[in-house]
């Protein structure tokens, strides 16, 4: 807590003083453009990956950057991205994963999460996730598959994205994109999913303007 309490005294005597005027902006409301999802891995950073400011990004994290699906019941995930997008009008939505993500790791050895019966719970949402790991992509190494699995989970979330109401409507009437990306916090690297090569690709290399689809399964790993 030390570290907090000394971080909090230098952001409100200096860091403050000098975006004063962002945020006494940001005290009369918000206006994000792009709902960020992603785990709740403190590795993992939204505003500085991506060099953004507070309000630039509505952002939703919990373990694995998981969505129920419409039917699963009144989740906070689904209410949030409701609100995202009906009450601020989001344009776009980012899912993001990350390297060696311990909830990925959970998903695929579910055995080791029977002392966390609510994480294993909560993780039988990518069921999804380690079935098309264990089906297609067996032969290969524990790391690999690992990274394989945090590439597919992105994308088995986009769809889980995709059933609810509020994101169904906006993608139809053309008010609304979804992007898939993982993030290698080794590196610093992000990888966007590309509709048209089937495949994650350096995020700064995909067109964003070919909105993402039904995606194939991850071609490469992180």
């Amino acid at each position: 807590m030390l570290k907090l309490i000394t971080g909090l005294r230098h952001f409100q005597s200096h860091l403050f003083e000098s975006h004063r005027a962002l945020f006494e902006r940001l005290g009369e409301g918000q206006s994000p453009e792009v709902l960020f999802i992603t785990c709740s891995d403190s590795r993992i950073n939204p505003n500085l990956m991506t060099n953004t400011a507070p309000g630039d990004l509505f952002i939703l994290r919990n373990a694995g950057n998981i969505i129920p699906p419409h039917g699963s019941g009144n989740t906070g995930e689904a209410a949030t991205i409701e609100f995202a997008v009906t009450a601020l009008g989001v344009k776009d939505i980012i899912v993001c994963g990350h390297s060696a993500c311990g909830a990925m790791k959970g998903v695929l050895h579910p055995e080791n999460l029977d002392s966390m019966p609510a994480v294993k719970s909560w993780l039988s949402f990518a069921d999804a996730t380690r079935r098309i790991v264990n089906e297609n992509y067996a032969h290969l190494e524990e790391e690999d598959k690992l990274n394989v699995a945090i590439q597919e989970n992105v994308l088995v979330q986009i769809e889980n994205l995709r059933t609810l109401p509020s994101v169904a409507a906006g993608l139809v009437a053309g008010k609304l994109r979804i992007h898939g990306w993982t993030y290698k916090f080794q590196t610093g690297e992000v990888f966007c999913y590309s509709q048209e090569e089937g495949q994650f690709l350096p995020a700064v290399d995909v067109d964003y303007d070919k909105a993402q689809t039904r995606p194939k399964m991850a071609a490469s790993a992180i």
